[in-house]
């Protein structure tokens, strides 16, 4: 594009924030957040937001925006992944704009790297990564083993997780799954940013997580490639998309 790639991002506080991550990896974009306040890492805390999504999403369209992303990977599944598909469906007719949400983001970043048989980490409870399963089932992934941090508080838990306990929670799941072929790391709220390229080269496998894969699907929605070196296979090597 001539001019500045501007993308609408429709995220789970309740404030307008833009992710630390985004600036980080696309310093040359323009990023503008409307909030939609998730209560909790739950279905009762999602229900508190999940129904200003698309409200959030007209008013960055009258932005002038050049596509919307919806933020917050659980905030898109925990009602089945028939209701993510729907989602976008219904912002992209009410908006004109390629529309994309973090959960469709971390199934193309699995099949940009050709991961079918995992190994997932995440900052869920049993119920919620139960229903990240039914997402992952519904587009043709195995799930090989899980672990995760069970964090329901939404907010500040989930980002005050280390790198380091970051990477050792994973290790654990990729120990428990020898027939895995990738890693998924499930939460935006989890900073993981530099997790991708240790773990890659401690096991040999490709390593997609919620909020890198969120915004190189943003930047993907409005023609760029999104990719950066040093942040993992996906970031360096997924082809140019269609």
């Amino acid at each position: 594009m001539s001019r500045t790639p501007t993308i609408g991002l429709v995220v789970p506080w309740a404030h307008d924030k833009v992710p630390d991550e985004g600036p980080i990896m696309y310093p040359h974009a323009r990023f503008i957040p409307r909030g939609t306040g998730v209560g909790s890492l739950t279905p009762e805390g999602y229900d508190q937001a999940a129904d200003k999504i698309v409200p959030a999403a007209d008013d960055l369209a009258r932005q002038g925006v050049d596509a919307i992303m919806v933020v917050g990977t659980s905030l898109t599944f925990y009602r089945g992944p028939q209701f993510n598909e729907d989602l976008q469906a219904e912002i992209r007719a009410r908006t004109g704009l390629p529309v994309s949400t973090m959960s469709t983001a971390i199934v193309e970043g699995l099949r940009a790297v050709g991961a079918t048989k995992l190994a997932v980490a995440t900052a869920y409870s049993e119920v919620v990564n139960q229903k990240l399963e039914d997402l992952l089932a519904f587009h043709g992934f195995d799930v090989e083993a899980l672990a995760s941090f069970g964090i329901t508080t939404f907010g500040g838990a989930a980002g005050a997780k280390s790198e380091d306990e970051i990477i050792e929670l994973t290790a654990g799941a990729c120990a428990s799954a020898p027939s895995a072929d990738g890693v998924l790391i499930s939460c935006g709220g989890l900073r993981t940013l530099g997790v991708a390229q240790p773990l890659e080269a401690r096991f040999n496998l490709p390593v997609v997580s919620s909020m890198p894969a969120c915004f190189w699907a943003a930047m993907r929605l409005v023609g760029e490639r999104g990719d950066m070196a040093g942040r993992g296979r996906m970031l360096q090597d997924a082809p140019a998309p269609a």
